[in-house]
Parts: structure tokens; C-alpha cells; sequence
């Protein structure tokens, strides 16, 4: 399971690589999955669930969901401060400021969707919650956490003005 996740996540880095075009702006991304270990283990723990084969299929599963909302964040950022904005961090606060919306729609819609799963209603439903609440404990904690450090991290490694654009 463990090789299964890095794979997961180095495929998930050589994508938003060549998708940026950049190493850099995919690094700024890749900082919202460690984020997602917390809540799954804070989940795990409070439901009185273990990490087995079904959470870790969920923390695999997470790792391509989480990166969704850094990628929203950072894409909508790199436009803005290439086309509107001259300086980094208002262009920062403005995409944050334009995509909260469509990164709290798409959190709460996954996980109002695993909810009646995490809670074990329906026919089988016991053997697959596990998977759900590691995703819904990853998510929450990622999207919480990710929307206010990618925005400093983005900060933190562009370039500066020089070389405007680059990220």
C-alpha cells in the first residue's frame, strides 16, 4: 500500500509538472497532501477505526483528491499575477478571495457524498467505511489547512519580480 501511494504521488507531481510546464508551481500543490494525514489519523482515531487495507485505499484515493484545491488556488493566482495583479500577494489574496467557493463546493460535495457510507447505512456499507472516513477526515483537514498555507508557500517560493510569470 505504501509503494502503491508514492507511485500515486509522483505520477500526481509528473503531471502537474509538465501540466505547468514547471517544477516549482507543482511543489506549492504537493504541500496539501501531507496536510490530509492529519485529519485521517484524527478520524481513525476519534471513530475508533483502524488504518487497514479499506483506510488506505482511502488515503491513496485522497491523494489525487486533495491536490484538486491547492491546484484551483495556484492556477487562479498564477493568471492573476501574470495578467492583473503586479504584486504576488495581492494576486494571492484575490484568487483566494475567487475560489473559495468552488474549493468548499467541491469538499462538501465529496464528503456529503461518503457520509451515509462513514456512518455504515446501506447493505455492505460496514466493510467500506473505513475508506470513507479516512477521505472525509483528509479532506477536511487538507481543505482547512490548504486554504491558508498554499497561499503563503505560493508566496514563499516565486520569483520575484525579475523574472515575473515564471512560476
Amino acid at each position: 500500500m505504501l509503494v502503491s501511494l508514492v507511485l500515486a504521488l509522483v505520477l500526481v507531481y509528473m503531471v502537474l509538472a509538465s501540466q505547468y510546464e514547471s517544477f516549482k508551481a507543482p511543489v506549492v500543490v504537493m504541500f496539501s497532501v501531507p496536510l490530509a494525514a492529519i485529519g485521517v489519523l484524527v478520524i481513525l482515531f476519534v471513530t475508533g477505526s483502524t488504518l487497514n487495507l479499506q483506510s488506505g485505499i482511502g488515503c491513496i484515493l485522497l491523494g489525487g483528491i486533495v491536490v484538486n484545491n491547492a491546484i484551483l488556488l495556484v492556477d487562479q493566482a498564477g493568471q492573476l499575477y501574470r495578467n492583473d495583479f503586479p504584486d504576488v500577494q495581492l494576486a494571492v489574496l484575490e484568487a483566494g478571495r475567487r475560489r473559495l467557493r468552488p474549493i468548499l463546493m467541491t469538499t462538501l460535495t465529496t464528503i456529503l457524498a461518503l457520509l451515509p457510507l462513514a456512518l455504515g447505512i446501506g447493505e455492505g456499507a460496514d466493510a467500506q467505511a473505513p475508506l470513507a472516513r479516512a477521505v472525509i477526515g483528509g479532506l477536511l483537514a487538507s481543505t482547512l489547512i490548504t486554504l491558508f498555507l498554499i497561499p503563503v508557500v505560493y508566496v514563499l517560493l516565486h520569483p520575484g519580480p525579475q523574472s515575473k510569470g515564471q512560476l
